[in-house]
């Protein structure tokens, strides 16, 4: 791919270790505390910005304005009006695009192809909820107590959403929490990873040029432990959507137990993929490799758990090794990169034990798991793509959410057994099938334990389709008409007329 722009002097432009102030009613400011905390590109271990190390208390600001505009200005927006808005938030996202991937490229990996990939998914989101904003209704009730008495329902939003996102898709993430908030009327304190927290400042400003008003839309820089614990737990947060691992979200769901807060959690994932004996071999190679490669396996829907079915395994693992050795490693600002960095050292070096891990218990390195060395890897987080074969089921690297590029490729004889073992997990948040039988198909589908199963394909996400997930995966629905469900409250409404 060659890019029309020159990706490595934007990055300059935006970030030459400036401070980023964060948003909130209105204005950029800094923390209460005046602390800060280092950005850093995880391509070459250089630092790229600082931003306020917000606290409680700069959360307590930011809720305070939420709540402020939810009950004043923003109250009086209408449908239309809030639909206006956000088309005018596509618009100027669509406008800014470039300089928004490249943001997200340089603060957390992601080859900027793949960035720039995202474009229609990302606005297609805000026109998907724009188009919403309007449809939004009650019902009228045939009463089935008195013909003397009319009843109806109303839909009207929560309140103030608190929204903590993880690191790997800053600009998706932050639209996927914001569009559905301000389409029911709802306003929004955002709290990024304090791993990639660039991207969202910058959106938080296109916001306000769309005309979002002030204390609608504010984004606390900060880390987890102290203001997204903060937020999780603030008494006038009527939500939490929150998006990262397993851990968190059980502590962010019993910190809303004091207000019985309402809570949508996207959680981890050991997602399998299984590839049937009849599956089209050619076709299902690429994808069931970047099923986990993509973002260097730092994707919750990773299909990590790579079932193959006997029959086809030594001839799938040689085709899956070819394409792994064929990928380019590097710096995500190069149009020919296919793998960037891990996101940090902490990360990498949690990877590099698991991979060690499967080696100890037995599993077969085929290729790949170490650093690649010398310019220009030095300084940053990069690891080869990993395979494993002569997998079992209890090995740790077949349990436990690696966010890494490392694949476990487990063999299996039928649909029954294969279906069991993908189902015997704590996780239940994605699953991938390839078959060429039709049957084959709606039968797996139906028994895979899941929220989003493909078929013959993966990562496939579309603004209308609900994707979340079941078990330990969390609970709630992001996309579709159920998600903006989850920012509304249902009022029951009885008239007596006679």
């Amino acid at each position: 791919m060659t890019l029309s722009f020159d990706s490595r002097k934007m990055a300059d432009a935006l970030y030459t270790g400036q401070f980023c102030p964060m948003f909130i009613d209105g204005a950029f400011v800094p923390a209460q505390s005046g602390e800060v905390l280092d950005v850093v590109d995880p391509a070459s271990g250089h630092q790229l910005a600082t931003v306020p190390r917000g606290g409680a208390a700069d959360v307590d600001v930011a809720v305070a304005a939420a709540r402020r505009a939810f009950e004043g200005e923003w109250s009086k927006f209408t449908p239309y009006d809030r639909q206006e808005i956000l088309l005018r938030i596509a618009d100027l996202m669509e406008k800014n695009w470039d300089m928004l991937c490249v943001s997200d490229t340089v603060d957390m990996g992601l080859p900027i192809t793949r960035t720039l990939g995202n474009k229609r998914r990302v606005i297609g989101m805000l026109r998907f909820y724009a188009g919403q904003a309007t449809a939004l209704h009650g019902d009228y009730i045939e009463n089935s107590v008195s013909q003397s008495m009319i009843s109806y329902t109303t839909r009207e939003p929560v309140g103030v959403v608190g929204a903590i996102i993880p690191w790997n898709a800053p600009i998706a993430a932050s639209i996927w929490k914001i569009a559905p908030a301000l389409a029911t009327g709802c306003t929004v304190v955002l709290k990024p990873s304090e791993d990639a927290p660039l991207t969202p400042l910058l959106i938080a400003k296109l916001m306000q040029e769309a005309g979002v008003p002030d204390g609608v839309v504010n984004v606390v820089t900060g880390t987890g432990a102290e203001a997204g614990a903060r937020l999780a737990a603030h008494p006038d947060v009527n939500k939490v959507v929150f998006t990262g691992s397993t851990a968190t979200g059980q502590t962010i769901a019993r910190a809303g137990v004091d207000n019985l807060k309402r809570i949508t959690l996207e959680l981890g994932g050991k997602s399998p993929m299984i590839i049937c004996k009849d599956a089209d071999i050619a076709k299902a190679i690429p994808v069931a490799a970047m099923a986990v490669y993509a973002h260097s396996g730092q994707i919750c829907i990773a299909g990590s758990r790579l079932f193959v079915a006997r029959e086809i395994q030594d001839e799938f693992i040689q085709g899956l090794s070819e394409f792994a050795k064929s990928l380019k490693i590097g710096h995500g600002l190069d149009a020919d990169t296919d793998l960037g960095p891990l996101i940090n050292a902490q990360q990498t070096s949690k990877v590099e034990a698991y991979i060690a891990s499967g080696q100890e218990e037995g599993a077969r390195l085929i290729t790949g798991g170490g650093r690649p060395s010398g310019d220009p890897y030095d300084g940053g987080n990069f690891l080869r793509p990993a395979i494993f074969a002569d997998v079992r089921d209890d090995m740790k690297i077949a349990r436990e959410e690696i966010f890494g590029p490392v694949v476990s490729v487990l063999p299996f004889d039928t649909l029954d057994e294969v279906t069991a073992r993908a189902n015997a997990t704590q996780y239940g948040l994605a699953a991938g099938i390839f078959t060429r039988d039709l049957g084959t198909a709606h039968k797996m589908t139906k028994r895979i334990k899941a929220g989003s199963v493909w078929v013959n394909m993966y990562h496939a996400i579309d603004p209308a389709v609900p994707f979340g997930g079941l078990k330990m995966s969390g609970y709630g629905k992001e996309g579709g008409v159920e998600h903006l469900q989850a920012y509304l409250d249902t009022k029951a409404v009885w008239i007596q007329t006679e």
